[in-house]
């Protein structure tokens, strides 16, 4: 927004990639892989609902009941999607959080995996590491911006 408002930019003047990897990596998952997984997914990453205290059970990064409880600040993922924000999901991630889940509930690791690529949020596409393609992009005179 600061984007249009300061240099006159529209959405298409744009090229944004968000990396999700490591620990952010659930957050490039659809509220039926957090409904499912969402346990897990707290206790891997230590993260809980700033309302309830308890373990999310939605992608609690696409939801605009949050505000400034999260560090996204209200901007869900849905938002940034319209807008054409692109989203990269680290894959050996998605494979770690894919054994640990697979073993804390006696699955097969390799199910839980497809699951997870399934529930992909829109405008994603797995990468093989999220830092690899950080670094590959920036070959490609994309800017790195770290937040929270």
């Amino acid at each position: 927004m600061a984007n249009e408002s300061g240099y006159s930019l529209k959405p298409g003047d744009l090229a944004i990639i968000v990396c999700l990897r490591h620990f952010a990596t659930p957050f490039g998952y659809n509220d039926a892989a957090w409904k499912k997984y969402g346990k897990a997914f707290s206790g891997i990453m230590q993260f809980k609902d700033p309302k309830t205290g308890l373990p999310p059970s939605s992608n609690l990064m696409n939801s605009a009941d949050y505000g400034f409880a999260l560090p996204n600040l209200g901007a869900t993922i849905s938002s940034v999607s319209q807008r054409g924000t692109q989203f990269a999901i680290c894959d050996l991630a998605t494979n770690f959080f894919a054994t640990q889940i697979a073993q804390d509930i006696g699955a097969n690791k390799d199910t839980v995996y497809k699951e997870l690529v399934a529930s992909a949020v829109p405008n994603s596409h797995f990468v093989p590491a999220g830092v690899v393609a950080v670094t590959r992009a920036q070959e490609y005179d994309y800017s790195l911006l770290v937040a929270g």
